[in-house]
């Protein structure tokens, strides 16, 4: 009877972490599509997965940094959604490329032309953004989910430094250390001068080996004619000693 009560009270438990513990696992969050250096430009991905068992989630909001003011901001479609990029005049203009700019872009709204994220999916929601900041270690956007019962979830609180993971976070980009071509043309155009020395290369030890095998068949051929040669006087002075003799 005791055992039956403990395992029962055990799996009790169990069920009580794992039910308060879902929450932190399925949250809206971003990933960048390889790295996301500072000053350059990424891909970046918003994870959405349908956290609820009778709805649908049918609208997506992600607002952006008002600190950090991003100038190019370019959705990718997604099938079953349309998406609306809004901007606003920022308060002191960027330098970007030589060129400034007095508009950002502030939110990004995907809105389900069908049945949205059903229950038990996900969806990821992919922009290219650009230029990252300089001076900042991380990005932090607000995100809003919307459902089809009207139920509307905020993520938007921030991780505070020793303290728990908030029940809603806010979704943050990690950024990597800046490199030499924010572009990432920079591997690129060392790849190609690599492969145009190897080329080079490759062309000098074709036409070395093609000067050693002509140096090699003229010297086979030399050879040939003089053996021919001494073969050639041979048979005449044996011939001329064979009419003396007769």
């Amino acid at each position: 009877m005791k055992a039956s009560r403990i395992a029962a009270t055990g799996v009790v438990a169990a069920s009580a972490v794992l039910v308060l513990s879902g929450p932190a696992f399925a949250h809206v969050s971003v990933q960048p599509e390889g790295t996301a250096a500072k000053g350059g430009y990424a891909t970046v991905n918003f994870k959405v997965p349908n956290e609820r068992d009778k709805a649908s989630t049918t609208k997506l909001e992600i607002n952006f940094p008002a600190d950090h003011p991003l100038a190019s901001v370019m959705p990718q479609p997604v099938d079953g959604w349309n998406v609306k990029v809004t901007t606003s005049k920022l308060d002191k203009p960027l330098e970007l490329h030589g060129e400034k700019i007095s508009e950002a872009v502030t939110k990004v709204t995907w809105t389900a032309d069908g049945k949205g994220i059903q229950p038990g999916f996900f969806q990821k929601f992919p922009l290219s953004i650009g230029a990252l900041p300089e001076d900042a270690d991380e990005l932090v956007f607000k995100a809003i989910q919307t459902y089809s019962n009207d139920e509307v979830v905020r993520w938007i609180e921030t991780q505070e430094k020793g303290e728990e993971e908030p029940e809603t976070p806010a979704p943050v980009l990690a950024l990597s250390a800046a490199t030499d071509d924010h572009h990432g043309s920079a591997a690129s155009d060392d790849d190609a001068e690599e492969e145009g020395d190897d080329a080079k290369a490759a062309a000098s030890t074709t036409e070395a080996a093609s000067d050693d095998s002509s140096d090699t068949t003229a010297r086979v051929l030399g050879v040939v004619g003089i053996v021919v040669g001494v073969a050639g006087v041979a048979f005449g002075v044996l011939a001329s000693r064979r009419r003396t003799n007769a």
